[in-house]
């Protein structure tokens, strides 16, 4: 079993000693997701603390545009809930990469492709995913990878 996977059920007993509802309302849902991808398909299988992370980011952007939605249909109790998950999700995540680091990846990863124009976004938005893994939005990889490459 995954570290992570560990530490969030330990997390899930304290937050539920504490009597912390959106904690322990959240870190259930993360568990539960967990189970539901590790039984998915033909045969049971245990994932690993990259596809937990991987899981963990898909649920807190999830969140995030819920939050959004909600924010757009004026329910702002419902948004604010929203982001208290996400906010709880996020602890569990790596530290997200800062603006200059996401420069230099993305410098790096042109200069190892070669890449020289737009055409050329795809080898090195294949570089550079592996190395942001859960700790930059897609988009905004994306949007750094065709600023340079333009």
């Amino acid at each position: 079993m995954s570290e992570l996977k560990d530490r969030l059920k330990s997390d899930l007993t304290a937050a539920m000693k504490a009597r912390d509802k959106v904690r322990t309302a959240t870190l259930r849902m993360v568990l539960a997701a967990i189970s539901t991808e590790e039984a998915a398909g033909a045969t049971q299988r245990f994932l690993d603390d990259d596809e937990v992370t991987k899981l963990l980011v898909r649920e807190a952007k999830k969140r995030r545009e819920a939050a959004e939605a909600f924010d757009q249909g004026g329910r702002a109790e419902d948004a604010a809930n929203e982001r208290a998950e996400s906010e709880v999700i996020s602890d569990y995540l790596p530290k997200p990469l800062t603006d200059e680091e996401l420069t230099r990846l993305v410098a790096a990863a042109i200069a190892e492709t070669g890449a020289s124009g737009m055409k050329e976004m795809g080898k090195v938005m294949k570089v550079v995913n592996p190395q942001i893994a859960g700790r930059a939005d897609g988009a905004r990889v994306a949007a750094e990878v065709k600023s340079q490459l333009a």
